[in-house]
């Protein structure tokens, strides 16, 4: 079971959490903790309010986290996704997700992937953008590296942090059947994709 600490100051969120995620109480189980309190041991994860921001800077609580973080906001947008990312984030999650997404958006987390939900590079269905799986991101990314140029590359052209860039390459190669930059590309020339 997934034991989740949501850092929200109103009540009415925590309590609107806890009813929307009650139905899969076998699956997670939230409890509540106020903007600066730490995150003990008894906790997988942290799903921190994007308003909070303001407050206590993303990165400070990243840093203060031993656990992952992942940004739960109304106000969805690219732009915010990349700079939580890049901040140090697993997840950047909206509000307008139902309960069953939600909890499987967390679990993902949880196994180690970075959730970006609704992903700003996927279709209005929220579907990834290409036949192979890959969501645009990972595509764009695989791309790059196709292109020959190297993880730092990559993060500063793509606007996320290096370690980002591991991720979907990592996410990108299991889902390709591949381990090294050479197979990759030759996974790119065989699939008749044009590296950017």
């Amino acid at each position: 079971m997934l034991r989740v600490a949501i850092v929200d100051d109103f009540p009415v969120v925590v309590s609107g959490l806890r009813t929307l995620l009650e139905p899969y109480a076998d699956r997670v189980v939230v409890a509540s903790l106020r903007c600066g309190d730490a995150v003990g041991p008894d906790f997988d994860m942290v799903l921190y309010d994007a308003r909070l921001s303001t407050a206590a800077p993303l990165r400070q609580v990243v840093e203060a986290s031993r656990v992952p973080v992942v940004l739960y906001t109304w106000e969805f947008s690219a732009r915010q996704a990349n700079e939580s990312l890049a901040a140090g984030v697993q997840g950047c999650l909206s509000k307008s997700l139902d309960a069953a997404d939600l909890v499987t958006a967390l679990e993902k987390v949880a196994g180690g992937s970075v959730v970006v939900s609704p992903d700003p590079c996927a279709d209005a269905a929220g579907r990834p953008t290409h036949e192979h799986s890959l969501s645009a991101r990972e595509l764009e990314v695989i791309l790059l590296v196709a292109d020959g140029l190297s993880n730092q590359e990559i993060a500063e052209r793509s606007y996320v942090s290096v370690n980002t860039v591991r991720t979907y390459i990592r996410s990108a190669y299991r889902k390709m059947g591949v381990e090294r930059r050479t197979q990759a590309v030759r996974w790119v020339t065989e699939h008749g994709l044009e590296p950017r």
